[in-house]
């Protein structure tokens, strides 16, 4: 791993990097793999990391490890750097850990992204990251909608080194409570930031939202 600050301003155009975590087994979904169903007519992964790659990051690191292969070639094409995660049964922390320590562009900021947050575009992301740039405080940006907290969670890059030591998880309660000076809630005006796809009926809402 080989991050450092970008040399911009941060209060203008602050350079991200994303990790996006796709090594989940699924286990709600009732045997059906939820990041090769398909979204608006491609795999939920694919739509995703594409609505990401849109909002111009240094660059993406996907963390595979259930059916990895599967979605390896679900993103075929697409301009991301894959990174195994042996360890994804673990649980969700592995993978971020893994895909943080995989990071090599210079960048001032991390996000942690869920492969299945299939309705967030690229404006969205693009959202947290001036969101970030002009928080008023803090080095962990997490955004929220009706008292809600979502995904993905922003961090500085000085952090990057204790994330991948395992001691911090920017996905958890357990960072908002042990660095409260540092954590900055950004309120949404929408809920994109709050949905996932864990389960089948939550797969039957996404379809019928974007039916609409």
């Amino acid at each position: 791993m080989s991050l450092g600050m970008n040399n911009g301003a941060l209060a203008q155009t602050p350079a991200f990097s994303a990790v996006v975590l796709a090594a989940g087994t699924s286990s709600r979904m009732e045997g059906q793999h939820k990041l090769l169903l398909p979204v608006g007519g491609e795999p939920a992964v694919r739509r995703t990391v594409s609505a990401l790659s849109a909002a111009g990051p240094a660059e993406i690191v996907v963390v595979t490890g259930f059916r990895g292969r599967a979605v390896m070639e679900a993103l075929d094409g697409l301009p991301v750097r894959f990174q195994p995660n042996p360890r994804y049964e673990e649980g969700q922390m592995t993978s971020v850990a893994a895909g943080v320590a995989a990071l090599a562009a210079p960048c001032d900021l991390v996000l942690v992204c869920l492969a299945d947050q299939v309705l967030l575009n690229a404006a969205d992301y693009r959202e947290l990251v001036d969101a970030y740039a002009a928080m008023p405080r803090g080095s962990i940006l997490v955004p929220a909608f009706n008292g809600q907290r979502g995904n993905p969670v922003a961090f500085s890059v000085s952090y990057a080194a204790e994330v991948v030591s395992g001691h911090i998880n920017p996905g958890c309660r357990k960072l908002i409570a042990e660095h409260p000076d540092e954590v900055f809630i950004h309120e949404a005006a929408h809920d994109r930031f709050t949905i996932d796809m864990d389960t089948p009926e939550d797969y039957a809402r996404i379809l019928a939202r974007l039916a609409v």
